[in-house]
């Protein structure tokens, strides 16, 4: 399920600041459009390294396929929905929507349980959906990311109540359904659109452990024998964390979250080397590893462990210590993780 960016960069006493790397320069994004469901599975993210082996490079992609599938539930042609009509009206029908999840009584003439309120969710209610929007986006741009979302479109309701009427009758399974969590509505010149969708989860790891979390993992995997693309390390002794390098590895993090740059050389031409010497660690061997997007320490080993030159720098026994940090993009919520191992 990890995506990655993967690089390898060296940096040794005697080459301080020399970072060989690779840019990027594609991404790949497949999307598949029916008359169906839209549905979003989020991208785990990007993985980057810069290693202690100068001779050792890699760079590539992994694709990451999302489905983005539009459910069209029309009394009438979508021809028929006037864009510029749109009018956004969100208690009447979501209170009506909400009633009967209360009470559904049946769902095609099966009895139906009773389901939890919908949050009626302002931003869900704004956005434009024309003929090809794609709901994820769409909503990621007002400011709502979500996991799911799916769009009912219904056509020649005059009112909420017939429009209710009209969604009970032939669409009660995706009313009742228990993968979304908030619903929006927007009155359109001849119909309703609603949109239901279940937002993208933003816990976020807490701070205290994080250095020990991430220490445990990796001294787990350099406890055994590892085949890292065609390279086969045997077991190396345990890292042991140093607070200096956790600082370096924070900072780095800090910038890249701060100005969404998922790169090792910072913009001001700044490379690991040159970080852990500002936090006051002399170091003689080197080595850097970055991720994005995943939402764990876990997550953000076993992406480098996947990876044959992220994990060549895992199992490295030239280095001895390590720190590790991440930060957060508070616009869209993704995580940068940084790795930094040394000697």
């Amino acid at each position: 399920m990890l995506a990655g960016l993967l690089r390898r960069c060296v940096t040794r006493s005697d080459r301080i600041g020399q970072d060989r790397r690779q840019n990027v320069t594609s991404r790949q994004l497949t999307t598949g459009i029916g008359i169906a469901l839209l549905s979003h599975a989020p991208i785990c993210g990007k993985i980057a390294l810069c290693a202690a082996n100068p001779s050792m490079f890699t760079s590539s992609f992994n694709n990451i396929n999302k489905q983005l599938l539009l459910l069209q539930l029309a009394l009438a042609p979508a021809a028929a929905i006037a864009l510029p009509s749109q009018k956004p009206l969100g208690a009447p029908l979501a209170t009506l929507i909400n009633a009967y999840r209360a009470a559904p009584g049946t769902c095609a003439g099966t009895p139906a349980a009773p389901m939890p309120p919908l949050a009626v969710e302002a931003a869900l209610s704004q956005i434009r959906i024309v003929s090809g929007t794609f709901l994820e986006p769409a909503l990621e741009q007002a400011g709502y990311p979500v996991e799911h979302a799916e769009a009912l479109f219904i056509s020649g309701a005059a009112d909420a109540a017939e429009a209710m009427q009209a969604l009970r009758e032939k669409y009660c399974t995706r009313l009742l359904g228990t993968e979304v969590s908030a619903v929006g509505t927007i009155r359109v010149a001849d119909g309703w659109h609603v949109v239901l969708a279940r937002p993208e989860r933003r816990e976020l790891p807490a701070p205290e452990g994080i250095g020990e979390e991430t220490l445990a993992a990796v001294n787990a995997a350099r406890a055994t024998p590892r085949q890292c693309g065609d390279e086969r390390f045997g077991p190396a002794p345990p890292l042991r964390l140093n607070r200096a390098l956790d600082v370096a590895a924070r900072s780095h993090s800090e910038y890249m979250a701060q100005v969404r740059w998922f790169q090792h050389q910072q913009k001001n031409g700044s490379v690991v080397g040159d970080r852990a010497l500002r936090a006051g660690y002399r170091w003689r061997t080197i080595g850097e590893n970055i991720a994005s997007g995943q939402r764990t320490a876990q997550e953000a080993v076993q992406g480098w462990l996947d990876s044959p030159g992220h994990c060549a720098n895992i199992m490295n026994a030239a280095f001895v210590e390590m720190g590790v940090g991440y930060a957060v993009n508070p616009a869209r919520g993704t995580l940068y993780w940084t790795q930094v191992l040394a000697r």
